[in-house]
């Protein structure tokens, strides 16, 4: 049992609200915060018990921020926790929030769980995470239901917008540069990680992967897939050679 379950199944102070597999996931991507002065934004502040939970776990250095559309929350203010009062589907509010917290190296989203909610507060604040911190949004459920505006396979779900998500990441390899471009999220994401009813992206600066080889052949040469012909893969080949030369020579247009 690690501390964070340790923490919710002996917890007497004010209310928590998790399932339970997400003790685990919040220590293995956040346990190197501990001790150190994080700054956390938790989106969704209910009664307040998660930002206690965090505040124990991370130690005094952390600076704890809770956002809820419920003003009665700012009650739950404390040392070291401060609440912020907003709707997390409005993007204005959510640009605004960028002058108030210059920096945020943890984002967990357990606010609205509706579609537009959990796709503005990624557009507008996944960029603004330091860039080597850790994205979390929870209960992606609701993505299958109804009430919240999902629904198997729906377009404009979160769970199908992240979707994309796979490919950007990929988008170094790709050979239509027009139709996956190389994006400020591939040069940003360096995993993605998908869980029961989560989603933890974990950033890190990226640069264009590179491939070598070492030591000397041992079996003759590997012989192509039958559907590949020679020609097509030399035309292959020089065409990804032109691209990375391109974007040497100019990066933030590859």
């Amino acid at each position: 049992m690690n501390d964070l379950l340790q923490y919710f199944e002996n917890n007497k102070k004010n209310r928590i609200h998790k399932w339970t597999h997400y003790f685990e996931i919040y220590d293995r991507y956040l346990s190197r915060f501990r001790g150190t002065a994080v700054h956390l934004l938790e989106i969704g502040v209910y009664h307040g018990g998660s930002l206690l939970m965090w505040k124990h776990y991370f130690g005094n250095q952390a600076k704890l921020f809770g956002l809820d559309i419920n003003p009665d929350c700012r009650q739950l203010e404390e040392d070291q926790i401060k609440i912020l009062i907003g709707d997390q589907s409005d993007r204005r509010f959510l640009e605004s929030l960028k002058a108030q917290l210059p920096r945020i190296d943890v984002l967990i989203d357990d606010g609205s769980h509706t579609m537009k909610g959990q796709i503005n507060t990624f557009e507008v604040l996944f960029p603004h995470i330091s860039p080597t911190g850790v994205y979390i949004c929870e209960d992606l459920h609701t993505s299958y239901w109804m009430d919240y505006g999902g629904g198997v396979r729906k377009s404009g779900t979160f769970i199908e917008y992240t979707k994309d998500f796979v490919d950007q990441i990929h988008a170094w390899h790709s050979e239509d540069r027009k139709r996956l471009p190389v994006s400020d999220f591939t040069r940003s994401a360096y995993a993605l990680h998908y869980y029961d009813s989560m989603l933890v992206i974990e950033k890190r600066p990226i640069e264009q992967p590179t491939h070598r080889m070492t030591g000397v052949p041992a079996v003759p040469s590997e012989p192509l897939p039958p559907e590949i012909s020679t020609k097509d893969k030399i035309a292959r080949k020089v065409k990804r050679m032109k691209d990375r030369a391109r974007s040497f020579l100019n990066p933030r247009r590859a």
